[in-house]
């Protein structure tokens, strides 16, 4: 009866869908997640409004959207509820619940927006049930389903609960499914393009994550300014060798501005600056996260002579396990290395990569088939970054040329040691930023015309 059900639901839609005049020119960005940690489908947004097109972009609003899209005439926000609190009886019992009211939830909203010609979902998070849903409404409108592969939801869910668990079996079977359902993919690596053709028969366009406009080099005086503000709530931010001798004067520990030219300068003896960035939810990036921060390698190499600066490492994000994991850092005593996690505004981000000496990556990857979009931000920045290894991380990172990576904590602490040798004289670090400016790669805004553009013809 329940599949009965289903068929005659499916029957209606098509018998019922509508056409109306003017939805030629909108697109639906759909999420089923928070829009502000959906750079990828922000910039989608982004892309099509530039082309002229009206674009629904839907998804939670835990955290605002870059202001760009905020900003935008053609860009409308539509929110989606999240749900909280569906904690009644057994796990699995929660989780098709779960599945339910967010099926239901997420149609009503699709059904209730303009008719789109296009839906351009992002798959992951989370596959189940956004497709199915997403397909359903396209039958609705008549609208072309297009599918951006970040992950697959299966290989998430398996690292929780096995790969051969039932859900995580019924989860790929349903992606396999369901995907092939799209009128049109998009896949972040050449990696996951492969696979989708030999395990799902998807026929898949990549679409390399590329860096927005605005994350590039930050000029000195922007740094400055930068490193200003932060000092007033972060103490490693603040200046360190002339603060006894003059309280006021106008300096952080990384710069300071000259009292007679009114010039900024990089402060001498200064730290080196890392950031790195997390959720603070995937339990095996925050156990990568605490063997690095615990290795006492870098201190050692220090007392044993080596010219090597202190460190700020800035670790940025939000989630569940911020809280938990600071308190692990809090216990850390180290002699030459500061720790600070602070939330940055989404302006600020990309001040603060622009200014970092070193950019460390702890990201893997659940299927080993997608690219982690902080490194791709990172290279906006000509940043160096260290990155741990997984499968398909060189179609990114680049060994020796663009950065380094490492597979344990004791191999990232030589490669500091390496790369900050004599710091701040220009070695392999400087190399690496020369290689990235003049890799000139491109921008997300020239990739997607090259790409996306020709697949929604153009001009309708």
């Amino acid at each position: 009866p329940a599949v009965t059900g289903v068929m005659a639901a499916l029957l209606f839609l098509l018998l019922w869908r509508r056409r109306r005049a003017g939805g030629a020119g909108r697109v639906c960005v759909a999420v089923l997640g928070d829009l502000g940690r959906s750079p990828r489908m922000q910039y989608h947004a982004l892309a099509l409004a530039r082309h002229g097109r009206e674009v629904a972009l839907l998804g939670y609003l835990e955290n605002w959207p870059h202001r760009d899209v905020l900003r935008s005439e053609n860009i409308r926000l539509v929110p989606v509820a999240e749900l909280r609190g569906l904690r009644v009886g057994p796990k699995l019992f929660q989780y098709v619940l779960k599945v339910l009211v967010q099926s239901v939830q997420l149609l009503y909203t699709l059904l209730r927006i303009d008719q789109p010609s296009y839906i351009l979902l992002q798959q992951n998070p989370p596959g189940l049930p956004s497709i199915a849903v997403a397909w359903v409404a396209g039958l609705f409108w008549g609208s072309k389903l297009i599918i951006d592969w970040h992950n697959y939801g299966y290989t998430i869910m398996s690292l929780s609960h096995g790969r051969n668990h039932p859900l995580v079996l019924i989860a790929k079977w349903y992606e396999k499914l369901f995907g092939r359902l799209a009128d049109y993919n998009l896949c972040v690596t050449d990696a996951m393009k492969k696979d989708l053709w030999v395990n799902f028969k998807i026929k898949a366009v990549r679409l390399y994550d590329k860096p927005a406009s605005y994350f590039k080099e930050t000029p000195l005086d922007l740094q400055h300014n930068l490193y200003m503000k932060l000092a007033k709530d972060y103490e490693p931010f603040k200046p360190r060798y002339y603060r006894a001798v003059n309280p006021s004067a106008a300096g952080s520990a990384f710069t300071e501005r000259d009292g007679k030219s009114g010039n900024v300068v990089k402060t001498r003896g200064r730290p080196a600056l890392l950031i790195s960035s997390t959720s603070w939810t995937a339990p095996s990036y925050l156990s990568a996260l605490t063997s690095v921060l615990s290795s006492p390698d870098y201190e050692r190499f220090i007392k044993e002579g080596a010219k090597l600066p202190g460190l700020v490492c800035v670790i940025t994000g939000k989630g569940p396990l911020k809280d938990y994991y600071n308190g692990l850092i809090q216990k850390l005593h180290f002699k030459h290395i500061q720790i600070c996690t602070p939330w940055l505004e989404a302006e600020d981000y990309p001040l603060l990569l622009g200014s970092a000496d070193l950019g460390v990556c702890l990201h893997k990857s659940s299927s080993g088939l997608d690219l982690p979009m902080k490194v791709v931000d990172m290279f906006g920045c000509c940043l160096p970054v260290c990155a741990i290894h997984f499968e398909c991380l060189h179609e990114l990172v680049k060994h020796n040329e663009n950065g380094l990576i490492f597979r344990d904590s004791k191999e990232l602490a030589e490669q500091l040691k390496m790369l900050f040798l004599e710091f701040p004289k220009e070695g392999k670090l400087h190399s690496f930023r020369e290689n990235l400016r003049v890799s000139r790669q491109l921008r997300w805004d020239e990739s997607w015309d090259q790409t996306v553009l020709p697949l929604l013809g153009n001009k309708e």
